[in-house]
């Protein structure tokens, strides 16, 4: 039982079944008090073993999604900084960068498919009181994941220039600033591993040393980052070369942090050294639903790469202020996922626990408190824009596009609150296949297109692209609701 003494909201906040996206209402309870809202924050920092398929249900998200909102407001202050020094560096820095970005979309689409599959199957054996089994499916998904990065480290090095030609990079830039990509794709196993020992500490509920070990890592990447792009104090000059640099030591040093609490297990989940070994069926599971979450994430990030490459015939000071605007609004985003993985997990751990309605109440109660906070993010950029990325550039044009893209894409903020909590209850329930197929809809055969034409056919230039963004935010968070709705996600076995 909760201790009502420390409850920051009743039991009955929230909606039990709203038809659309806008539906849920808020509690009409009186607000927490000061002293609740402390006590609760500090028991989410500290994290322990509470038992989130059971007591109040908002009470659980605030517990989760406190830890995950730092967790990711961390790694979003690190892209935000990183592309405020790189930015600083020129156009033509920025845009390699950006472009780095884009093309890492196959290692990102593996992590996040291989991260869907251990949240949902760790946090279905948590929620059925089986440690064991999240612990060897732990394993599995590790053992995945090495298996991954080895190959796309070895070819991604050896063919990063050519890539980057293929992207429209110019030769110079890429003789000047190609180094940036050699060392990302070198060092993908820093990326990769981070991504899913985190997703496994976050569907064991162990969302506090999921937070932590981002905090290490983006902290040390914080402090590296400057020293090693302008070789301050005894540090060499090495230019965007020195970012990536920065990167892999400060994720290298975060997947250490994981792997030590991973071994103690004094959260949910724990891993003994006589339970690393390989289960054939137990990886096939995994492979199964890692499948379409691959494919998912290649999908929605192949068409940001796309993106990328209809703005980038416009120009590099297009491209340059596309990449800061989006970085900005990745920064306003972030924190959103971390909402959106407390949903996952809760919604993981109720259908382990034989409560697929608590499962359900919480993504409404979820996405609403999410709504919430990106109305108040996509204000503050509609209004601020300028301001905000003049921070960033002082180039003229650079910084009219980024603001075009700012301002637009963040019109799309209130509805895709609801896109992302919805995307992760999917797939923590494991169903992956459901976001799959709209993620194609949308973003291929919808944003994709719309883009070309306003961008291209209609003359709309960079800020047609922005459009269509926000369009394809808004259409899937409609989508996924009404799929939502029909409940079939309840069923699925994992």
């Amino acid at each position: 039982m909760d201790d009502p003494g420390t409850n920051p909201l009743p039991e009955t906040a929230g909606p039990s079944a709203p038809a659309a996206p806008a539906a849920p209402v808020p509690a009409h309870a009186a607000a927490p008090s000061g002293r609740r809202w402390i006590a609760t924050i500090r028991e989410a920092m500290r994290g322990g073993h509470r038992d989130y398929t059971t007591g109040s249900i908002p009470r659980a998200i605030i517990l989760l999604a406190i830890p995950m909102v730092f967790e990711m407001a961390m790694e979003s202050l690190f892209a935000l900084v990183n592309v405020f020094w790189v930015s600083h560096l020129g156009p033509a820095q920025a845009s390699v960068v950006g472009v780095t970005e884009s093309m890492l979309a196959i290692l990102y689409a593996v992590a996040m498919g291989l991260s869907m599959s251990a949240t949902a199957t760790v946090a279905r054996r948590i929620g059925e009181k089986d440690r064991e089994g999240a612990a060897r499916s732990a394993v599995q998904v590790l053992a995945l994941g090495v298996a991954v990065a080895v190959p796309i480290g070895i070819f991604g090095v050896q063919l990063a220039r050519r890539l980057l030609s293929a992207m429209g990079v110019s030769d110079g830039t890429i003789a000047a600033h190609g180094s940036y990509t050699v060392t990302m794709f070198g060092g993908n196993a820093t990326i990769l591993l981070l991504f899913l020992l985190n997703a496994i500490f976050r569907g064991a509920g162990d969302a506090s040393i999921a937070m932590r070990s981002l905090w290490i890592a983006n902290g040390i990447n914080l402090v590296l980052d400057p020293c090693l792009i302008f070789g301050l104090g005894p540090f060499p000059e090495l230019g965007i070369a020195g970012s990536a640099i920065a990167t892999n030591i400060g994720r290298g040093t975060g997947v250490v942090y994981q792997l030590v609490q991973l071994a103690r297990g004094r959260g949910h989940i724990g891993v003994r050294r006589e339970q690393v070994r390989i289960f054939p069926a137990q990886m096939m599971t995994i492979l199964r639903l890692s499948g379409p979450g691959i494919l998912q994430a290649l999908i929605m990030t192949a068409s940001w790469t796309f993106v990328v490459r209809v703005i980038s015939s416009f120009g590099e000071d297009a491209l340059a202020g596309y990449l800061i605007g989006i970085r900005i609004v990745v920064f306003g985003l972030l924190p959103s996922w971390g909402m959106s993985n407390a949903a996952a997990t809760m919604v993981g751990q109720s259908l382990g626990a034989g409560k697929p309605d608590r499962a359900e109440r919480a993504v409404w109660i979820a996405g609403f408190y999410n709504m919430l906070f990106l109305a108040f993010v996509g204000a503050v950029f509609v209004i601020g824009a300028p301001w905000i990325v003049d921070q960033f550039t002082d180039h003229a044009e650079v910084a009219r596009n980024g603001v075009a893209c700012l301002r637009i894409v963040s019109a799309g903020f209130l509805f895709y609150a609801y896109g992302m909590v919805l995307t992760q209850a999917f797939n923590g329930a494991g169903d992956t296949w459901t976001p799959t197929w709209i993620n194609f809809f949308v973003y291929w055969m919808w944003e994709l297109p719309l883009a070309w034409l306003l961008a291209r056919t209609l003359g709309l230039g960079p800020r047609g692209a922005y459009i269509a963004i926000a369009v394809a935010f808004s259409t899937f968070a409609v989508v996924g609701a009404w799929r939502f709705r029909r409940g079939d996600w309840k069923t699925r076995k994992v």
